[in-house]
């Protein structure tokens, strides 16, 4: 299914150029992985620890597109100047759910979200990540199917952070948003699975044939 997964490949190409400089410069793809997470913690943290300051939710969509490009940057030097590690995939798998874990909570301070629906969805956001991940052991390689991957989740949080701080008073049944959201991405993970399984038994039929 459709999602905004799609538009890396030219994502990646508009950071090419900043990617050759960084490794010059001797940075890593796992510095970048950590920065990514660590970016993240700190976000989340300052709008938990301050969440009146509805202000502060202006930095969500700031880190999540920062975050994003991080992710694709770590991304393309792991595999186009040699830099992949086992380290290196710990690193991405275990910081993208930190991070999302980091950037989702601070919403359970804001009115009309409720706590059940803001976890829903944190729970949910690590099971598609994990359905996809697991496609790799099942032999039909990682899924990023959608209609609700990362990215995806990136820009309805930074959509309803703009509105937060652009100090909107979110209507009451604007609390939906985070089960809904949590279905989109029960919804993934489930096609996340279909597709793992059904590429793994298309390799299967390839090495039988």
């Amino acid at each position: 299914m459709p999602t905004l997964y799609s538009i890396k490949p030219a994502f990646q190409n508009l950071l090419r150029p900043l990617v050759g400089r960084l490794v010059a410069r001797g940075a890593t793809a796992n510095q970048v992985t950590v920065a990514a997470t660590v970016l993240s913690i700190l976000a989340g943290g300052l709008i938990a620890l301050f969440p009146t300051a509805t202000l502060l939710f202006w930095t969500l969509p700031v880190v999540l597109f920062v975050r994003m490009a991080l992710n694709a940057i770590d991304g393309m030097m792991a595999r186009e100047f040699g830099q992949a590690s086992k380290l290196g995939a710990y690193l991405n798998e275990i910081g993208d759910v930190i991070s999302d874990v980091a950037l989702i909570l601070p919403f359970l301070l804001v009115a009309p979200f409720s706590a059940t629906g803001v976890v829903a969805f944190a729970i949910a956001a690590i099971l598609a990540e994990y359905a996809g991940l697991l496609g790799a052991m099942v032999g039909g390689g990682r899924a990023y199917d959608g209609p609700f991957g990362k990215s995806d989740r990136a820009l309805a949080l930074g959509i309803i952070a703009a509105l937060i701080g652009c100090g909107v008073v979110l209507p009451t049944w604007f609390g939906w948003a985070f089960p809904l959201m949590a279905l989109l991405s029960l919804y993934t993970m489930v096609n996340r699975i279909r597709a793992g399984l059904r590429r793994a038994a298309g390799e299967e039929g390839d090495h039988n044939g």
